[in-house]
């Protein structure tokens, strides 16, 4: 795109703005937290200062308190569709890949590959982990806090799309306070499940003060193994020698339950009027069974699974808060200690299908007493993670014409990477002729190919961050922030038959054969940010932003793979803030294009045996519009949020030559040419909500309806895999509900996905797409559900 050509497209976009802007957006009312916000309005610490949610020259949504329990919000699935500049991937809860206005290769969620496009945030502290994000059970959070685009000045490395922040409510000297819902659900098609949750607010004297929080929720199942058998040639000519299997001790109707509980404690001590400090500690244990994505081909919300699928996920976070004074400057030192510990077993059987025809080593294995070995796989992982954040800031007082906030940051987060990809009985079994897979002497069990690698990224970074008023209505800011980057694996990963080749080292190591992994990157840059507001009225103002995001590079495991390097977004966005009708009606937006260079992706080479290496895939464009509204009119409030990306490659990625490197060769066709559409992020996303609240008796009660929609997507980026795979298609799904109170006890009914529609989030393979792809499953929405809720704070 040339330059007129993005002058005439950021013009087009802001003429249609208006209009827009009243077809789309909303963002939670909550009660005002200071003397600057207008009715209903959220206080944010997105600059990290307290500002009302209008006077921040930023787009960001925020979902207050109210509007998470309104629209009966628990996990990720639940608050993303209320986010329309948000898409994520998925295989289920805690294993989901977060995006912000598309800036989504498809190739993310890898343990040894690209760090997450997005920040998550856990009030001041980090939990952006490698691979998957955590999946918070969502109770007693005062605000989720979604900002869209880079925010590389103030939130560092990850936050290159943008940050997502959950924010929990504080222990409060004010007064004893409590709560506590319980509520039952069924899938209309599944199972029933169900919830506990509290709270207890406890001073414990005028200076102290410490909040609990504990919750329970179990999720029915929805999907179903159905019986089913497959014919394994074994890869020779020879008709006697197919080995037919089944899954019949497998069969079993909705077997993708999940249990969630955990709990949360904050103690809060005013050390004096100027100092307090405050340490929390958080644990969350998840467990699944069954997959959370279904087959199409074998009906809806049915699968044939051939081995057993859990998933297991624990955590916990101690962080630390200080606040004080140093003179009439504020001081703020956050720092965090977060362990994640996931194990998991899968069916890794399509793979073997898919080898069926490979070569004899993949799955011809004669037991020596005239049989064969069943050479269906399974996957087990299990990874250990760490990380550790500190963070110092100084912040000027907001009264100054010149406001300064800056501070220095170190991170350190380490991932121990274990995968075994077994075959049942493989040891007990002679050597087959010819095999590759499990030579004399190699001390792997069962397991074909194994992983055993230490992953460790570390870093270090300084920002600055001014504002200066210009006038009482005009104010520029403009931010800065160096940074160093360290990222190192050492282990082994490979097929057994590598330990016993001279590509390993020796170790003393008793969790794996040899070393053949010892790789370690260095880079060292600055992103930086200018922008200008103008408070046109005291209900009004218009900014206008350029800013920088990025992400570090790192390690390919294979050898002879050139690292990865770090991908950048150069972010140029005009935005309004404004309240219109006596306050009744707000509306936001933005516009915005987005430069993506080097972007980051994961890919299979053609003859790789599965393993995936990162490359920088080339250079991409991202343009769209994203607003929100919200119009009261007494007992009837309207909101709605929506956004429009257009996201797509400006050059050509190139094919993966047989060595495993990039290579462009003129008259080559591209594994994915310039103009081609960015995965995973629906051209447009949207969400409207009716709500009227009506005196019943003595009492308040509600009716609300909700509906959500968004468009079909591109699955994956180069062409060999989304022709596997195909698109996503679009839906449009609707929530209802309705309530009452009678003094401290509230009590509601709701249905979701009131006519059942099958949304596709994400389609997704069981292994590598060039050899699943025909396999591929969907992950949808959430089924249609039912449930009734009870309430009581006092």
């Amino acid at each position: 795109m040339n330059r007129t050509t993005k002058v005439r497209a950021a013009a087009s976009m802001l003429l249609a703005s208006t209009a827009l802007g009243f077809a789309m957006p909303a963002v939670a009312q909550d009660a005002p937290a200071d003397e600057e916000a207008l009715p209903g309005e959220i206080v944010v610490t997105a600059t990290k200062r307290e500002e009302s949610l209008q006077k921040v020259p930023l787009s960001i949504q925020a979902l207050g308190e109210e509007t998470l329990d309104q629209q009966q919000v628990a996990s990720l699935d639940d608050f993303s569709k209320l986010l329309p500049s948000v898409s994520f991937q998925s295989f289920g809860p805690g294993q989901s890949q977060i995006y912000f206005r598309g800036v989504s290769s498809g190739g993310d969620g890898l343990h040894i590959g690209p760090a997450p496009a997005t920040g998550l945030y856990l009030d001041e502290i980090p939990v952006t982990t490698i691979a998957g994000s955590v999946d918070l059970h969502v109770y007693d959070i005062a605000r989720i806090e979604a900002l869209s685009g880079p925010q590389g000045t103030l939130f560092g490395a990850s936050s290159l799309s943008g940050t997502l922040r959950l924010i929990t409510n504080k222990p409060s000297t004010a007064g004893f306070e409590g709560g506590a819902d319980v509520q039952i659900n069924k899938y209309g098609k599944g199972e029933f499940g169900g919830s506990l949750e509290g709270f207890l607010n406890f001073p414990l004297s005028d200076n102290a003060a410490l909040r609990v929080v504990g919750f329970y929720r179990r999720e029915g199942g929805y999907i179903d193994n159905i019986a089913g058998s497959r014919t394994f040639t074994l890869d020779d000519t020879d008709p006697a020698t197919n080995l037919t299997v089944t899954n019949a001790a497998l069969v079993e109707d909705d077997f993708n339950d999940a249990e969630t509980f955990g709990g949360r404690a904050a103690l809060k001590i005013d050390l004096d009027d100027n100092w307090t400090v405050t340490p929390t500690i958080i644990y969350q244990n998840q467990e699944t069974s069954g997959p959370f994505l279904f087959d199409p081909r074998k009906g809806d919300l049915k699968v044939t699974d051939f081995q057993e699928t859990r998933y297991k996920d624990r955590w916990f976070q101690a962080a630390l808060t200080v606040e004080g004074k140093i003179g009439n400057w504020d001081m703020v030192y956050s720092g965090g200690y977060f362990e994640r510990k996931v194990n998991s077993a899968a069916d890794y059987s399509y793979y073997s299908v898919a080898y069926d025809t490979y070569g004899s080593y993949y799955t011809n294995f004669p037991t020596g007493t005239g049989g064969f070995l069943d050479p269906s796989q399974f996957v087990f992982t299990a990874d250990k993670y760490t990380k550790q954040t500190h963070e110092l800031r100084f912040v000027s007082p907001s009264e100054n014409r010149f406001r300064v906030t800056a501070g220095v940051f170190f991170q350190r987060q380490t991932d121990a990477i274990a995968a075994n990809y077994d075959i049942a009985g493989l040891s007990g079994i002679p050597t087959p002729p010819n095999s590759n897979l499990i030579p004399v002497g190699a001390a792997f069990g069962d397991t074909v190919f194994l992983t055993r690698i230490d992953r460790k990224d570390r870093d270090l970074a300084a920002f600055a961050e001014a504002t200066y008023d210009i006038t009482e209505e005009v104010k520029l800011t403009a931010g800065i922030r160096g940074f160093e980057a360290k990222s190192s694996l050492f282990g082994f990963s490979g097929f057994n038959r590598n330990a016993l080749q001279a590509i390993c080292l020796p170790t003393t190591a008793t969790n794996r054969p040899c070393d053949n992994v010892d790789k370690k990157y260095k880079e060292t840059g600055e992103t930086h940010k200018v922008n200008l507001s103008w408070q046109v009225t005291p209900e009004k103002m218009i900014y206008a932003t350029y800013s920088t995001g990025f992400r570090p590079g790192g390690n390919n495991r294979r050898p002879g793979i050139l690292p990865f390097d770090s991908d950048t977004l150069s972010n140029y966005e005009i935005g309004w803030k404004t309240s219109w009708l006596d306050r009744k009606l707000r509306l936001n937006g933005a516009v915005f294009y987005e430069e993506w260079k080097d972007l980051q992706f994961g890919l299979v080479p053609v003859g790789n045996n599965g393993v995936t290496n990162t490359y920088n895939a080339g250079d991409a464009r991202i343009y769209g519009i994203e607003g929100d509204f919200a119009l009261s009119l007494g007992g009837f409030t309207l909101s709605g949020s929506g956004t429009y990306i257009d996201a797509q490659l400006t050059t050509d990625f190139c094919q993966v030559d047989a060595t495993g490197n990039i290579v462009c060769v003129p008259g080559v066709t591209p594994a994915a040419a310039k103009g081609t559409r960015l995965p995973v992020q629906p051209k447009f996303k949207g969400s409207l909500t009716a709500r009227y609240e009506f005196p019943l008796g003595s009492n308040d009660a509600f009716v609300q309806g909700s509906m959500n929609h968004q468009g079909g997507t591109r699955t994956f980026l180069t062409d060999d895999d989304f022709a596997a795979v195909g698109p996503t298609g679009a839906f449009t799904t609707f929530d209802f509900s309705a309530g009452t109170n009678f003094g401290n006890w509230s009590v509601e009914a709701f249905i979701q996905n009131a006519f059942d529609k099958r949304g596709q989030l994400s389609l997704n393979t069981a292994c590598s797409t060039t050899i699943c792809g025909a396999f591929s499953r969907v992950y949808p929405v959430k089924p249609q559900i039912f449930g009734l809720k009870l309430g009581t704070k006092f």
